[in-house]
């Protein structure tokens, strides 16, 4: 904890210093939250909160009033929610951040998102893809009209991810058309439009206005509503690409919720393309990490996810180094793309077919699940078990894998039966769709994530 006395320095040091202090640390979020005796500050560092100081009941509404003066925020107004902004040099630091605050029961709560561009602005090859997703990736951006949605959680890194296929599909011939609330970065090149619910500025009416500026890409910052969700999936299919978020868990969560807010099936399954999920885990600090022996649950996640037999992982150094905190520096993605097949597509139009077929179809593809890719990063010493374990539901990502693993087991014994009636038939006419276990080369080719190291 860093103390600071208020009686000798000015409240607009102490508000710099602390913004300062949270960007050299790396920090995404600086919180202010106010207390019965005083205002807590914290920085959430590689996902986690962590307190920094506090602040003397006396100068909280200083701190509060001179952090609204940086933001262009109203200074009287203290019952309602507000938003904004703080762009410019800080300390030497060259700083973009959004501000939000909140009304509590105790004071003021204030929360400065302090974003960071350096991930996106470094291309897609530097968002973690394992060379499978990869070149799905790529593959599906290369596709002229359709709807690519990045889905996840808050704070799970889709800007980033957006921002990054945005850099590539950038080009001077290419018309690229955004609508975000609110732009969280600007870009070179895009017309970027910011919605204002206000003045009747909102998705929808921004999206039937674009159509009409003869686009190549849209950019839908968030569907939220059945409105958006019906606009940006007609877009895709009158010849545009269409990037949007949503906040799902993974790809047939996905899917559901657009059939829920109403998306006629015909026009999902020709419209949507692909469909990228993803999480945040800690990173190893690969200055400290150590190796370790992995127990019987373990070798059995492994074993099931991964079809491996796998005798010991890095794990994190709890004392950790001067380089890291308790183990951990920065984050990676964790992520499952899904590419649409003919297939998928065909029981997207059958009104009858329940979630469990549906999930059946998705995944005995080429799909790599969050928990496989996220045990194949544990693999090459990017993150450890323990992160998986916190952000990904195992037990039940393996009774899918176990389920699909059993239908393929049946649909294969009635295919050696087949083959013994009607030997004259291919063989390739035979065999039944297979679910694909990836192998540990589709995780560790030429060491594709950073600070790993690889594996014998």
């Amino acid at each position: 904890m860093v103390a600071y006395d208020f009686t000798k320095v000015p409240v607009i040091k102490v508000v710099d210093d602390v913004i300062v202090q949270a960007a050299k640390m790396n920090a995404s979020d600086i919180h202010f939250d106010p207390r019965e005796n005083d205002l807590l500050v914290r920085f959430r560092v590689d996902g986690d909160l962590k307190d920094y100081t506090r602040v003397p009941k006396t100068f909280e509404r200083n701190l509060i009033t001179r952090i609204k003066l940086l933001s262009n925020m109203n200074i009287t107004e203290n019952r309602l929610p507000q938003d904004g902004a703080i762009k410019g040099v800080i300390g030497g630091l060259a700083l973009d951040m959004r501000v939000s605050t909140l009304p509590t029961n105790e004071g003021e709560k204030c929360v400065i998102r302090i974003l960071d561009y350096s991930r996106s602005l470094s291309g897609i090859e530097a968002l973690g893809f394992n060379d499978t997703n990869f070149e799905k990736l790529k593959r599906m951006i290369e596709v002229p009209n359709g709807i690519i949605l990045i889905t996840g959680a808050t704070g799970s890194g889709k800007s980033t991810t957006v921002y990054s296929i945005l850099q590539r599909l950038n080009k001077p011939e290419t018309n690229i058309i955004t609508v975000e609330d609110p732009i969280e970065m600007n870009l070179e090149g895009l017309n970027q439009v910011q919605v204002n619910s206000e003045i009747g500025l909102d998705f929808a009416t921004v999206l039937r206005s674009i159509l009409r500026q003869d686009p190549n890409v849209i950019l839908i910052g968030e569907i939220r509503d059945s409105e958006t969700a019906k606009i940006a999936v007609r877009a895709s299919i009158t010849g545009h690409l269409v990037l949007s978020t949503i906040h799902t868990n993974n790809s047939l969560s996905t899917i559901e919720r657009l059939l829920d807010m109403n998306v006629e099936r015909y026009l999902l399954s020709t419209a949507l393309t692909g469909i990228i999920s993803q999480r945040l885990a800690k990173m190893l600090c690969p200055n400290c990490r150590v190796k370790v022996q992995t127990d019987a649950y373990q070798k059995k996640v492994f074993k099931t996810a991964l079809g491996m037999d796998v005798d010991e992982v890095y794990t994190a150094n709890e004392e950790g180094c001067d380089q890291c905190s308790h183990g951990y520096h920065g984050r990676i993605a964790i992520q499952e793309v899904l590419v649409l097949n003919d297939v998928i597509r065909d029981a997207l139009n059958n009104e009858n077919l329940d979630r469990d077929d549906l999930r059946k179809l998705v995944y005995k593809g080429d799909v790599i699940t969050m928990l496989q890719d996220g045990l194949g990063k544990v693999l090459t010493g990017t993150t450890s078990f323990e992160e998986i374990y916190r952000i990904i539901d195992i037990d039940d990502d393996l009774e899918q894998i176990k389920e699909i693993s059993i239908v393929q087991e049946d649909q294969t014994d009635n295919q050696e039966a087949s083959q013994n009636v009607e030997k004259s038939k291919k063989e390739d006419a035979l065999a039944p769709p297979q679910i694909t276990i990836p192998s540990l080369d589709s995780f560790i080719v030429n060491n594709p994530y950073p600070g790993t190291v690889k594996t014998e």
